[in-house]
């Protein structure tokens, strides 16, 4: 079987975005005002797009992150997976790929991050979920503001009815969503900003929907009066109690940065690389 590096994969990403270029920018620019996004089908050849699921791991060598917030498995040690993950993971960080992408965004100045803090991949199963919330507003470092959000997705066959679908709440998270199925072979690319408030809706069969996932940063917030704030989680509509206690749960830890920038225990979602 034919292996794949990055440059072959970013050339291949960057040609489909070229391709489809005018219709992902309007969609894009139609939808600025409150979250922008748009989404591209069919991103990669199928036969690579099939070959990335079958190299996600199985989820008992992930970490399973799970609280009232949300559950799911991620991994982000990608050295220690098979090497076309780390692959496609650093395929999405090509300059030209970062380029094209600043262009269909109307955005400056984007930079990938090679050390994919809260980024890599994840794995959702039957029951697992994220709940309503917006993205910590910087870095690892509070040196830059996270911008661009982008989530390729790549079970095969996943239809819409089996949940695990990125949910976009433009009016907040106590108004109805938007819903875009993660289909296979399927990128979106979502702004991330203090009103960009998201959540995965629970999956509801028994599989696995895989996502590999990347983050972009600016050195400014993409909405001009934007503040410092740790990723903020909210209930559903129609859990009260969940959403009461997920809003003390970020005030407490809103103030724990305020004195702790940041904060009291490293966060280990990074990729931590050899020297």
């Amino acid at each position: 079987m034919r292996t794949y590096n990055r440059k072959e994969i970013a050339s291949l990403i960057y040609s489909k975005l070229l391709t489809d270029l005018e219709p992902i920018k309007k969609q894009y620019l139609s939808s600025k005002n409150k979250i922008g996004y748009f989404f591209i089908d069919n991103l990669l050849p199928d036969d690579i797009a099939q070959s990335i699921y079958k190299a996600f791991p199985l989820t008992q060598k992930t970490v399973l992150k799970k609280s009232l917030k949300q559950r799911k498995h991620i991994a982000v040690q990608m050295n220690e997976y098979d090497a076309l993950l780390e692959e496609v993971i650093y395929a999405f960080q090509d300059p030209k790929v970062v380029a094209i992408i600043e262009g269909i965004c109307d955005l400056k100045d984007l930079y990938p991050d090679e050390y994919l803090y809260a980024g890599g991949i994840s794995m959702m199963r039957e029951a697992n979920f994220l709940n309503p919330h917006l993205d910590n507003s910087h870095d690892i470092d509070r040196n830059r503001w996270r911008a661009l959000n982008l989530l390729y997705y790549v079970t095969p066959n996943w239809d819409i009815e089996n949940g695990g679908n990125l949910e976009l709440w433009p009016n907040g998270p106590k108004k109805n969503p938007v819903t875009i199925h993660s289909k296979f072979n399927r990128l979106v690319i979502m702004a991330t900003h203090n009103k960009s408030w998201h959540s995965v809706s629970p999956v509801k069969i028994d599989g696995v929907r895989c996502c590999v996932s990347n983050y972009y940063f600016s050195k400014q917030p993409l909405i001009e009066d934007s503040k410092f704030h740790v990723t903020t989680f909210r209930g559903r509509p129609e859990q009260k109690l969940r959403n009461a206690w997920l809003s003390l749960d970020s005030i407490l830890r809103m103030q724990i940065r305020k004195l702790f920038k940041k904060g009291i225990i490293e966060n280990p979602h990074k990729y931590k690389k050899e020297d």
